[in-house]
């Protein structure tokens, strides 16, 4: 459930965040989806939809790459991409921001862990990725707003 409230600059959202600043963005590079354009996407939270913003060329091989050759992160049929928005925190908790964004960032990776075991699809979070190259991919200026974390899911690979 997500609510605004006019008294107080906050968002109610299903994941929890620290003051309610909900400091994170959702992109997804969806690869193989049934019924979805291939592509980059934004998750309009308000909305629950997704904007689409473009085309991307080869999209496993890209990402693979820009995230130092990690083939299956290009194989997902959907990466998340998780972009920091760090006013929307630092406003309010100025030099603690960039922890609680660290412990919302833990809160939104979790959830996609959590909501990926109930349909039995896996996931992992990726760290280890080519920074500027990656915000630039998704047409963010790398200083206001950046990626923090990606992660594809897909099915897991049979035992």
């Amino acid at each position: 459930m997500k609510r605004t409230f006019k008294d107080i600059a906050a968002v109610m959202r299903t994941v929890p965040s620290a003051g309610a600043k909900s400091p994170f963005e959702t992109y997804l590079i969806i690869n193989r989806v049934n019924g979805v354009e291939p592509g980059l996407y934004r998750y309009i939270s308000f909305n629950h939809k997704l904007l689409f913003i473009k085309s991307i060329e080869k999209a496993k091989r890209k990402i693979s790459k820009l995230t130092y050759n990690q083939i299956f992160v290009g194989k997902g049929a959907v990466i998340f991409c998780w972009v920091a928005i760090p006013y929307r925190t630092e406003w309010r908790y100025t030099i603690l921001a960039h922890k609680f964004i660290a412990v919302d960032l833990g809160h939104v990776s979790e959830n996609l862990y959590l909501a990926c075991e109930a349909i039995d699809l896996g996931t992992v979070a990726i760290g280890y990725y080519e920074q500027k190259k990656f915000d630039d991919l998704l047409e963010l200026d790398g200083e206001d707003e950046f990626v923090v974390l990606v992660a594809p899911v897909g099915k897991r690979p049979i035992l």
